[in-house]
Formats: C-alpha cells, structure tokens, sequence
C-alpha cells in the first residue's frame, strides 16, 4: 500500500533554514508528478509545491516562490521541500502527496486529484 512518510520538521528561527524530506514506498515513484501541501493551525489546506517525474519541471505557490525549492530522490524514493528565509507565515504542518493520475501533470491542483498522504510534519517558525 501507499506509504509517505514526512521528516525534518522542528523550530527554525524566521530566516533561516530547513529541510523536508518524504520517505515514498508501496508504489512506483518515478511513475508520479509528487506534492507538497501544509496546513497552518485552524486553517485550510494549502498547496505548496509539485514536481515532474523527472525533476525538470517545479511549481510552487506565490507565497514560497523565490524561498523554497522542490527536488527529489526517484534512486531513493524520496521527495524534499528545502525551505530558506523562511517566515512565521510558514508556520503550518507539511504533508506530501501522491496524486490519483500516473505519468501526467495532474490538473487541476486539488484535493480530488490525490489518493496518497503522509502523516505530516509540524514547521514552526520563531524567535
């Protein structure tokens, strides 16, 4: 079965750093565009970032664009979500996603559109 698992999360003071990471298995990776979504506490889920199959091709909400980088490990089965200048806005939990369509672009961006989730992992952003 689908299995995420997302890693990496903790405190990080307001423009610095940190790395996510999502452990995929139960599914062939490389056969998938991959996501990354985050939820801020009492707050809807947002979209965050997605990447081609191949890393070629990255998109990334406004609000991140120019700040975080969306790479992944298809060797290794892995996806991250390299966050810089981070601020307190990106304070949420991060969840990875699968989505439904194997080898396309997904379209459109949505809840819908996803059969696969991880656990998420809690970014804080503070002095």
């Amino acid at each position: 079965q689908v299995q995420l698992v997302e890693s990496g999360g903790g405190l990080v003071q307001p423009g610095g750093s940190l790395r996510l990471s999502c452990a995929a298995s139960g599914f062939p990776f490389s056969r998938y565009w991959m996501y990354w979504f985050r939820q801020a506490p009492g707050k809807g889920l947002e979209w965050v970032s997605g990447i081609a199959i191949g890393g070629a091709i990255a998109d990334y909400a406004d609000s991140v664009k120019g700040r975080f980088t969306i790479f992944r490990d298809n060797a290794n089965n892995i996806l991250y979500l390299q966050m810089d200048s981070v601020k307190s806005e990106d304070t949420a939990v991060y969840y990875c996603a699968k989505p439904k369509k194997v080898w396309g672009r997904p379209e459109p961006i949505e809840r819908a559109e996803f059969d696969g989730w991880g656990q998420g992992t809690q970014v804080t952003v503070s002095s």
